[in-house]
């Protein structure tokens, strides 16, 4: 891998991982087919929610803290 891609994949991992880890759920949102009949289906939007916990966002943390120092590193 390229130092430059690590570098970005590093920074992105450091982003999402500080983002995760002062938040406590993952809001996501869903369709669910409610009724079918025939042609005919009935369908509802629902909000679902995972619980994070903190170790996720550290984890991702210092994963992206390493990718950095490993591309930024001298050869």
């Amino acid at each position: 891998m390229s130092k430059t891609l690590l570098i970005v994949i590093g920074v992105l991992l450091l982003v999402i991982g500080t983002v995760g880890f002062f938040s406590e759920e993952l809001v996501y949102g869903k369709r669910e087919t409610v009724v079918q009949v025939g042609p005919v289906t009935v369908t509802a939007g629902a909000n679902k929610t995972v619980p994070l916990s903190p170790i996720f966002g550290g984890f991702g943390v210092v994963c992206g803290a390493v990718l950095i120092a490993v591309g930024a590193r001298k050869s």
